[in-house]
């Protein structure tokens, strides 16, 4: 954690963090179209899914008079001029965007495909009026995994996207079904990253998180997106789709820090034959956090977990984020740019990386 004087004010912030050699580039940064902020507030009065975790955590952003619910509306909606002054305030050179939490994964899959399409567009529109500070990832309805392989191809190969989106389960299911197999194919054949963000547990995960306030980016959020990549990587999918690339954040949902155990145990766990889909893969599970995950350090501004990450996953596996609008404090830009580690270590966290995998 950074331990010297923080800057009085903003501008005395935003002028010193000019002094870097190397470009911010911030890789998990949200947006919501206003139209599907009107879309969630209507499934809300209607109580159109079951879902406790949706319609409590949406309640309350769109409905709460708090200031932060007010300034996350509107710094969600805004792709220009607001934007780009707290990107120039933080230092921020570039935002990897992609469509908010749950994006389209709540709405039937009609309505969903239709919707991505729309908001993929507008993004799209963004980058191409700001080419040098946006970068963009395409949403996708993986509900219909065909129609949503065809997105994601169009996205990347039309729109110029750089890879996708996914905010975790859908409607309780992951990746590791078979039934999504064709959108992981697509984004194998395109090289496209796709990015598994966090949202709040399925309805029979979220009970004892939500009693307790920890359904959310606190406690929960990391809990079911770790539970997600793991179950990929238990079931085969990275053997099936060894080119697969998943970018996760929040320094890998602690996966990092479990690796020793998570090899050990699921050892074990093949060779005692007690779970039906438990079965053998060609590598430990550490081997593929390494292969085809990058993690992200959204919302860890944090020293030793960072530098944790790039000792066991590798330096060149490990990227910057900011998590805006969501969490963005100048002090974490600073923390981040303080990071003990050589020069070339901090551009490749800050930059080089980014660069790599996204295509920049």
């Amino acid at each position: 954690m950074y331990q010297g004087k923080l800057p009085e004010t903003l501008h005395e912030v935003s002028e010193g963090l000019k002094q870097v050699g190397y470009r911010r580039i911030a890789t998990e940064e949200a947006f919501c179209p206003p139209e599907l902020l009107q879309i969630y507030r209507v499934m809300l009065e209607t109580r159109a899914i079951d879902d406790p975790g949706f319609n409590t955590m949406f309640g309350f952003y769109l409905n709460s008079p708090s200031l932060r619910s007010q300034q996350i509306r509107d710094y969600l909606v805004d792709l220009g001029e607001l934007r780009l002054r707290h990107m120039d305030e933080r230092g921020i050179d570039m935002q990897v965007i992609g469509l908010t939490s749950p994006g389209v994964q709540v709405m039937p899959a009609p309505e969903a495909n239709a919707f991505a399409t729309y908001a993929n567009d507008v993004l799209a529109d963004a980058c191409k009026a700001h080419p040098t500070r946006f970068a963009g990832l395409a949403a996708f309805a993986p509900h219909d995994a065909k129609a949503a392989a065809k997105e994601l191809e169009r996205s990347v190969t039309q729109l110029g996207l750089k890879g996708g989106i996914l905010h975790s389960h859908t409607f309780g299911e992951y990746l590791d079904n078979e039934k999504f197999f064709p959108l992981l194919e697509a984004a194998e054949a395109l090289d496209a990253p796709i990015y598994i963000h966090p949202q709040v547990p399925p309805p029979k995960m979220i009970e004892p998180f939500l009693e307790c306030g920890l359904d959310g980016a606190i406690y929960g959020f990391g809990v079911e997106t770790g539970l997600h990549l793991l179950r990929m990587i238990v079931t085969g999918v990275f053997d099936r789709f060894p080119r697969l690339t998943v970018v996760i954040g929040h320094l890998g949902e602690a996966l990092p820090f479990w690796m020793y155990r998570l090899d050990y145990m699921h050892r074990a766990g093949v060779v005692a034959k007690r779970y039906e889909r438990m079965k053998p893969i060609q590598g430990k599970v550490s081997d593929y956090l390494r292969r085809n995950v990058y993690v992200t350090s959204s919302g860890f501004a944090w020293e030793p977990a960072i530098k944790f990450c790039q000792d066991v996953l590798g330096v060149d596996r490990v990227l910057y984020a900011m998590d805006y609008p969501y969490q963005h404090d100048v002090a974490e830009v600073i923390a981040s740019d303080a990071l003990a580690v050589p020069e070339d270590v901090r551009k490749a966290f800050f930059q080089t990386n980014a660069e790599r995998l996204f295509k920049l």
